[in-house]
This record gives C-alpha cells, sequence and structure tokens, in this order.
C-alpha cells in the first residue's frame, strides 16, 4: 500500500482526491488511506492452462485491503480492460451511501480507459471481507481481494494477538475464459462444474509459513461461484474467533464449511511434529468432488508432507450441526467497547415477515432463476441514480412480492420496497436440492434459525433470540429453510442476491429499498460529485454536496 500518485493526465480526478482530503481533514479525526488500482487483463495459469485474468496491479488475487475501524479508503480505480467494470466490496456496509456499493442497481460502470474514485467508509466495522467484480461474470477471471478491518487499539479483542495474520481466499474455478461462460449463460444453457479449486490463486502449491509454538490467524472467503468448499489442516484443530465482522463462541473445528460468499477467521497453533502438512480444500454436496491442497510449511520442518488427504466429513447433518454451533460470543467487544451482546434482538418486535423462495425456469426457452417468481432483469439505468434524480419508468417498487406467488417466472427489475429502521424477518426457503447462499448489501443481519422442511409461523418457538450470530452471508440447505433478523438501519438501495454467480447472472437477485422522506445527511449522504452517471441519468445535475463523513 502508498500514497496514490495521480497520473498528470487525471486532473479531474486529481482535484476531486485533493478536495477530499481538505474535507476529510477538517471534517473528521478518522484516517484516511489512498489506493490507487490498475485493471487489467494479463496471462494467469492457475490450472496449469495459460488463460486471459482480470489483475489488479499485475497481480491475481489483487492487492489486499487493511484498514481499521472507521478508516475513509479512498480507491482510485482505473479500467484498463475491453469492456465496463464494477467493483463491490462483499459486507462492507457503506452507511448512509449505498451510491458506492459497486454493483449496477447503485453504480455506473467505470468505462474503458476511464477511472473512477471509490470513496469508503469501514464505519463501526470490524472484520474479514473480501471485495470482487460485480459485472457480467468478471469473478470467473479475478479482479477479486482480501479485506481486514482490525479493531482501533483501544478496544479488546478476545484473543491475544496473533503470531501473524493470513488472507486465504478460495473459490472454485473455471479454465474457461469469462466471456465464453457470459456467453453460454447468455445463448440460455448453464455453466457446468468446475474445474478445480484454488487457494490464494493456485490450485496446488499455496503454502503459509509458520514457527513451531506460534499462533495464526488464517481469514478464510470462499470467493467462488457456485460450491460450498470445506476447509481443514491435516493434523491442526481450528478455533473459530470471528464470522464476517462478529466475534463468536470459540468452538474447535477439525474441518469447517465454507458457503459461497462467505468469511471465517480462524486461529491455528504450530504445535505438532516439525514437518509439512496438508492443507486441504474440497467441494461439499457435489456430484464429483473437487479437491485441492497446499502446505502448512514449518520454519524446522523435518520433511515434506505425507500420509492421507484428511478426508472431509460427508452427511449434510455434520454442516448442518456445525452451523449451528456458530454463535455470537455476547461478551467480547465488536467494533465498539460495548459487548456485542449489548443489543437484545430478540426483544425487538418483527414489524414485517418477508419470505423469499427460489425457483428455476425458462423464459423464452432461455435458462432463468428467480425469486418469489420475478427473474430480475437490470434496467438501463441504475435503480439509485434513477432514486436521486426522480426519473420515471425505470423501476416500480414492489415489482416483487414479499410473498411467494404460484405464477410463473417473469422478467422483472425486482424492487423491494421497505421503511427504513424497519425491523424485519427474511425466510429464505429452498426446495430444490441444491446448497443455496445469500448475500445482503448494506446489513449484516441474526441467523436466528434453520432447518429442514417447510418454514411455518410456529416454527418460530425454536429460533435462537440469544446469541445468534451476526452475518451478511448465509446458506440455506436443500430443502430447507433459514430464517433472519435484520434492522434495516441503512438507507438506500441493496442488492439481495444468490452468490452463486450463474443464478445471479441469470435473475436470482433483488433490490431492498430502504426509504425514508427524509432529507437529513443523519439519514443519507447525497451522491458523490464525482459520480458517474449513465442511461436515462446521463447529463443530470448532481448538485454542490459531496458525500459527508461521520465521526
Amino acid at each position: 500500500m502508498k500514497n496514490t500518485k495521480m497520473a498528470a493526465n487525471c486532473k479531474i480526478a486529481y482535484a476531486f482526491v485533493i478536495g477530499l482530503s481538505l474535507l476529510i481533514a477538517t471534517a473528521a479525526e478518522d484516517p484516511y488511506i489512498f489506493y490507487e488500482w490498475h485493471v487489467t487483463y494479463g496471462t494467469i495459469s492457475p490450472m496449469g492452462v495459460q488463460q486471459q485474468g482480470i489483475l489488479i496491479n499485475k497481480m491475481f488475487p489483487g492487492p489486499e485491503i487493511r484498514s481499521v475501524t472507521n478508516d475513509n479508503l479512498i480507491i482510485n480505480v482505473f479500467n484498463e480492460l475491453d469492456e465496463p467494470f464494477l467493483i463491490s466490496w462483499a459486507g462492507i456496509q457503506n452507511r448512509k451511501n449505498s451510491f458506492q456499493d459497486g454493483v449496477y442497481g447503485t453504480t455506473c460502470p467505470i468505462p474503458p480507459g476511464k477511472n473512477y474514485t471509490y470513496v469508503l467508509q469501514v464505519k463501526d466495522q470490524i472484520g474479514s471481507f473480501y471485495y470482487f467484480p460485480s459485472l457480467g461474470i468478471h469473478k470467473a477471471a479475478g479482479g477479486f481481494g482480501g479485506i481486514r478491518i482490525s479493531s482501533r487499539p483501544m478496544i479488546p479483542v478476545p484473543f491475544p494477538p496473533p503470531a501473524d495474520d493470513y488472507t486465504v481466499l478460495i473459490g472454485d474455478w473455471y479454465k474457461t475464459d469469462h466471456k465464453a461462460l457470459r456467453a453460454q449463460l447468455d445463448n440460455g444453457g448453464k455453466l457446468p462444474l468446475p474445474d478445480g479449486i484454488l487457494i490464494n490463486g493456485l490450485n496446488s502449491g499455496a503454502t503459509l509459513n509458520i514457527q513451531p509454538g506460534n499462533t495464526y490467524r488464517l481469514r478464510i472467503s470462499n470467493v467462488g461461484l457456485q460450491n460450498s468448499l470445506n476447509f481443514r489442516i491435516q493434523n491442526h484443530e481450528m478455533k473459530l474467533v470471528e464470522v464476517e465482522g462478529t466475534h463468536t463462541l470459540q468452538n474447535v473445528y477439525s474441518s469447517l464449511d465454507v458457503h459461497v460468499g462467505q468469511s471465517y477467521s480462524v486461529l491455528i497453533t504450530a504445535n505438532q511434529p516439525a514437518k509439512d502438512y496438508y492443507i486441504v480444500v474440497s467441494s461439499r454436496f457435489t456430484p464429483k468432488v473437487l479437491t485441492t491442497t497446499g502446505v502448512l510449511h514449518y520454519s524446522n520442518s523435518a520433511g515434506p508432507v505425507s500420509g492421507p488427504i484428511p478426508a472431509a466429513p460427508i452427511p449434510l447433518s455434520w454442516s448442518f450441526s456445525q452451523a449451528r454451533t456458530i454463535r455470537t460470543n455476547l461478551t467480547a467487544s465488536g467494533p465498539r467497547p460495548n459487548p456485542q451482546g449489548t443489543y437484545h434482538y430478540g426483544m425487538v418486535n418483527v414489524t414485517r415477515t418477508i419470505k423469499l423462495v427460489s425457483s428455476a425456469g425458462q423464459i423464452e426457452g432461455k435458462q432463468r432463476y428467480a425469486v418469489n417468481s420475478a427473474s430480475f432483469t437490470p434496467s438501463d439505468t441504475p435503480l439509485k441514480l434513477a432514486d436521486y434524480f426522480k426519473i420515471d419508468g425505470v423501476y416500480n417498487p414492489g415489482s416483487i412480492s414479499d410473498q411467494p406467488t404460484d405464477a410463473p417466472i417473469f422478467p422483472v427489475t425486482s424492487v423491494l420496497q421497505a421503511d427504513y429502521k424497519a425491523f424485519v424477518e427474511i425466510v429464505f426457503e429452498n426446495w430444490e436440492d441444491i446448497v443455496q447462499s445469500w448475500h445482503f448489501n448494506g446489513h449484516s443481519f441474526f441467523v436466528v434459525g434453520m432447518e429442514l422442511g417447510k418454514w411455518r409461523r410456529d416454527t418460530r418457538k425454536i429460533y435462537n433470540l440469544n446469541d445468534a450470530v451476526s452475518r451478511c452471508t448465509i446458506q440455506v440447505y436443500p430443502r430447507s429453510w433459514t430464517a433472519i433478523y435484520v434492522g434495516l438501519d441503512n438507507v438506500g438501495m441493496w442488492n439481495l442476491r444468490s452468490e452463486f454467480w450463474e443464478r445471479q447472472y441469470l435473475g436470482q437477485q433483488l433490490y431492498v429499498r430502504v426509504y425514508t422522506n427524509s432529507t437529513s445527511l443523519r439519514d443519507e449522504y447525497q451522491i458523490p460529485t464525482n459520480a458517474l452517471l449513465c442511461g436515462r441519468a446521463s447529463g443530470a445535475h448532481k448538485g454542490l454536496l459531496l458525500s459527508g463523513f461521520e465521526n
């Protein structure tokens, strides 16, 4: 990481950053950090076959963002690809500022040869997250990287500082070019089983170096396209300490299921005989099990990896049981000094129940996916810009029902209207034979229940209303349901999507419009002065106010 040195030919971006620097220096005490990223194509060979990858500053995976609670991140992204590009920030809440969320419903793509400066604040957040390219099937080519948000020095952390802290990005991978994969979906097809699994961009040879006797933190994120993965290390146990910004009960596991889009932090201790050990990642619940290995290397290793590769647990019930053990550490501090258990979510009145049922089908002979029968179709203008500039005809609030219907799948720009500060229950039902994974931008939610079968109102009696984990990505097991509680305390337009990228691309997503008629900056920031405009918002007047910052 280094301070950004703007190119001489980018006078507008330079002026924006200088002005922004002055604003932050005078209006906020929180530090700010500059990044300059150049997004290019490059030749990579993660599976032993050369293919075109998406690199950031010539890196695959991309550079890691390291920050501290409340830091302001100024990330100037230069798009040197041959097509539009966007980056989104999985788990970063962008409070009061969905303009910066980096998905097409909120942000105009960066045209080829142009740049855009994201202004993010990791307000009241800690934990392990990642960023990724959100358009098309770019994610199948790279462009992703880790994000870590450390606690401020005065905030206690519920474990001793580790000797080192490693980001471990795991995910399934295709040898096929992302444009060919996109064409396959555009032509009505489905994606095949991936070709393999990567650990930090490598199908083999990924290595973590450790010193005997020390304890290390691993931040594990599944940045893949469709498969749940199991992570394990030969002869080493893992102590879970954090999930997507929440300190957890410190349960010990020999392996961990990481579903698509999810992030976990574990501690491992180098307490085994001095040699090398397998790091193993394998696909879960797939007709063919994909497996890759890396190496945990002791500094005084007496020999290479040996012995059988440790096997993954097989039954679905094992994964179900593990998921139920992942709970909040109520006495630990989060981003603020007060204990995480101070907020009694189980005592808040639920004002609305939303039930979302996924489905698959065809529209005009092509494969599509839907939520409550609505298959999302992008509009010609980002929804948030249509809201801000009051452009009619881009979308209709309430264009998707908050309950399942018997209607056939239909195309629509799906927007669910919701009130600011409402406390809602969302039930995800999955009647298919796959594990699904769902992510909600701009929010964390409490995972209050998950069970086999069909959700009923009387199943609320089994909800965990005490120490449910708070996170932003959740799995829904086959022929099962998962229920969450979420406080809609972040005004804006927020993407709720399947993390299975084929499904997301072909319609299994929607936007939640968290709405208030207030125009106060206490509730939502103004549009950034450097905002890209496109579609029917092209040429609109942005006004004079810059997105603000809050201590």
